[in-house]
């Protein structure tokens, strides 16, 4: 499955979509990249004068890249249009801030893959190859 064909398959659009580039991606992983424009809708309130990414944010760009993606690349032959992506756990931890124009980079390890559940090691890493947050996010992909 080529990476345009999983980006397409997303069921997220802008502003919602996290997910500039794949780099790689395979059964066990995905590595890819998304810039924080300054322009979002949220650095207006979150933090007035010195703007930086809310937690929540950086959790959904590590499950879109990291879980998402690579379920759409394992599931290619089963997804339909009926399909729905459901987070059912995460434990992150973040230890630095992210700031507006900042380009990431989130590397996505497969735990496991049963019974239409995915679970990930996830890790985001800033420009300076520094790790931002890290974790564990697992979710499911029904077909109705």
């Amino acid at each position: 499955m080529d990476k345009n064909d999983i980006l397409a398959k997303l069921p997220y659009s802008k502003p919602f979509l996290f997910v500039d580039e794949l780099i790689y991606i395979d059964e066990d992983g995905v590595e890819g990249h998304f810039t924080f424009d300054e322009n979002l809708d949220f650095y207006q309130g979150h933090f007035k004068d010195n703007p930086m990414t809310p937690g929540v944010i950086l959790t959904e760009v590590m499950a879109q890249i990291g879980l998402v993606c690579l379920g759409v690349y394992l599931m290619n032959d089963t997804l339909t249009s009926n399909s729905l992506i459901s987070l059912t756990s995460t434990d992150i931890e973040f230890t630095k801030p992210v700031f507006p124009n900042e380009k990431v980079t989130v590397i996505s390890e497969k735990i496991y893959f049963r019974f239409g559940k995915l679970k990930c090691k996830v890790m985001m890493k800033n420009q300076c190859n520094e790790i931002v947050c890290s974790g564990t996010i697992a979710g499911m992909i029904l077909n109705k």
